[in-house]
């Protein structure tokens, strides 16, 4: 066995769960082999790269066997080769994910919990007493 199909590569190499799955991310263009956009069909050897974006992380592969079957994970990694450049951007990136804020501390407006009204309250905040967009006067 000289070549496979991609989809059926990444597959078995563990990328992603299902076929259809990997089909489907190709059909995307967040595949590409040697350079070029792949096709679902596209034929894959021994030492092609392989660039493959999955959410906002990119990692270069270097294809280094075959297989026709989805093996053990220790299997599958055998399958390929990570470029060192891809290793040291893909830990920089898991670097700054660890020290971003967290997206919802920064919501500070909305309704308030339970908690907040019952605080509210006892500051002496009456919500009957609560602003109105309707003119009353």
């Amino acid at each position: 066995m000289n070549s496979m199909r991609i989809d059926k590569w990444l597959w078995a190499a563990r990328f992603f769960k299902t076929r259809s799955l990997a089909t489907d991310e190709i059909n995307k263009g967040r595949i590409q082999v040697n350079g070029l956009v792949a096709k679902p069909s596209r034929e894959v050897k021994a030492q092609d790269n392989v660039v493959i974006r999955q959410g906002d992380m990119t990692r270069t592969i270097v294809v280094q066997a075959l297989s026709q079957v989805r093996g053990p994970a220790p299997v599958a990694q055998a399958l390929y080769q990570e470029t060192p450049d891809s290793v040291t951007l893909r830990e920089k990136l898991m670097e700054q994910r660890k020290l971003a804020r967290e997206p919802a501390l920064s919501i500070e407006h909305g309704r308030p919990t339970k908690r907040d009204r019952r605080e509210l309250q006892r500051a002496g905040h009456n919500w009957n007493d609560r602003w109105s967009a309707s003119v009353d006067e």
